[in-house]
């Protein structure tokens, strides 16, 4: 521990603070010392943050996407269809 505070010494602590506060204002106490140190927490994470260098992540990004090509394909012409023509032409002949 940072002040070297033994189980007797918190407990000694604890009964004082009973005392001198009363069992009455004690969660009161409690619970505004939680809030202080909750918002103090807070703070401290949001001056880290602000001053962090890293960049922030970004969002999920959308998956891109494909462009579009400029010009249409041209369709491909399948071979049953220039025999029938060179045969045409050949019976026109």
């Amino acid at each position: 521990m940072p002040f070297n505070i033994g189980p007797f010494e918190l407990l000694l602590v604890l009964v004082l603070v009973l005392l001198i506060i009363g069992p009455g204002k004690l969660p009161e106490v409690g619970s505004a010392i939680g809030k202080t140190i909750r918002e103090f927490r807070k703070a401290s994470t949001d001056v880290q943050e602000s001053l962090s260098v890293e960049p922030a992540k970004p969002v999920a990004a959308t998956p891109a996407t494909p462009a579009m090509p400029a010009t249409p394909a041209m369709p491909a012409t399948p071979a049953a269809d220039a025999s029938t023509e060179v045969r045409e032409d050949a019976a026109a002949s």
